[in-house]
């Protein structure tokens, strides 16, 4: 049995991912801190195929990575306002962290490294489906972290050594770390608990969209494909460009139901690109089947049974808000502490 060490296991795409590796015959290594609790995994536990590790990629050494035979880095500060919240510490984390993740694997003999990067590092473009090679124009903390570690660990690709980027669109979608943050997600929260939904940042910016479990099997098959396919390479991951307003319409459209789309008066969103995923398709035989009708519908249908709620946790920047807040409580007790 191969095994795969997945960092943010326990993260929104990380928990899907453990998941599908453990359902397809592989051994994981769910390594996290574990923000969002580890009940992310309650539906894996027991798995004999799985181990958890409850720690920090900053702090993760070669003896962390022995037997392993491929490393899915996803640990990050994510999205673009949660990685503004604390620059320093999103390229601590996103970048610096992830360079060492790397370079530890390849000192452990690890044979593949996947970055999870996003689309965000293109920031704007002109109108066109950007390919990988075009120009970056990160705009937020968290693009600019991501952009970094590619440029810091596709070079260490070397003799055994194969290191892979997969740049997400924005993700949507079910999954046991929910999110209500994201475009998809959040339009469909926001229909059936206000019958509308309101547009910010202008209606008319585009967005690269992809399904949580079509990022989670571009992953596998980057594990899985010919290394001449994959070393060095970076892949855009996505199933499909569309406009903020068009993505609300077709919220609309999915739903059972009747609810209005409002425009509210906003600063225009300047993050506004388009995307090619022909590469993907092309290189590696990966091409996302999952449609943001579909993602829509089983986040309907899960908010209606109850299997899924709008809660703190849901929202990645109130949460890593109240655990900052928390973090500087703790700091201030022990300051007064050694003070006494």
């Amino acid at each position: 049995m191969k095994k795969v060490l997945v960092t943010g296991a326990g993260g929104y795409i990380g928990s899907i991912l453990t998941k599908q590796l453990l359902d397809n015959g592989y051994g994981v290594v769910a390594y996290d801190r574990f923000f969002f609790g580890e009940e992310t995994l309650v539906g894996v536990r027991g798995n004999p195929g799985l181990a958890i590790a409850k720690k920090d990629i900053r702090d993760i050494t070669a003896a962390d990575l022995e037997g392993i035979y491929a490393v899915c880095d996803l640990a990050a500060l994510s999205n673009d306002p949660s990685g503004d919240l604390n620059p320093d510490l999103t390229l601590q984390i996103n970048h610096a962290g992830r360079v060492r993740v790397a370079e530890m694997a390849k000192r452990a003999g690890v044979s593949r490294y996947v970055l999870s990067s996003s689309c965000s590092v293109y920031g704007q473009s002109d109108g066109q489906d950007l390919a990988e090679s075009a120009h970056k124009s990160p705009l937020t903390a968290y693009a600019r972290a991501n952009l970094q570690a590619e440029g810091d660990t596709l070079p260490l690709a070397g003799a055994g050594f194969t290191t892979t980027v997969l740049r997400n669109a924005t993700v949507f979608g079910l999954s046991p770390r929910m999110r209500f943050d994201l475009i998809v997600n959040l339009m469909t929260l926001h229909a059936v608990e206000k019958g509308k939904i309101t547009i910010m940042g202008g209606g008319r910016q585009w967005r690269p969209l992809v399904h949580i479990e079509d990022v989670a099997a571009a992953f596998r098959a980057v594990i899985e494909a010919p290394i001449d396919r994959i070393k060095g390479e970076v892949f855009n991951v996505g199933h499909t460009n569309a406009q903020v307003l068009s993505v609300a319409y077709t919220v609309r459209e999915a739903l059972p139901f009747p609810l209005q789309i409002e425009i509210a008066p906003d600063d225009p969103d300047r993050r506004d690109y388009r995307t090619s995923f022909a590469k993907a398709a092309q290189q590696l035989g990966f091409t996302a089947r999952r449609s943001i009708a579909d993602g829509t519908r089983e986040i309907y249908e899960a908010l209606k049974s109850g299997a899924v709620e709008n809660a703190p946790v849901t929202s990645t920047v109130k949460w890593y808000r109240n655990l900052l807040e928390a973090q500087r409580l703790v700091d201030k007790v022990v300051l007064h502490g050694r003070l006494l």
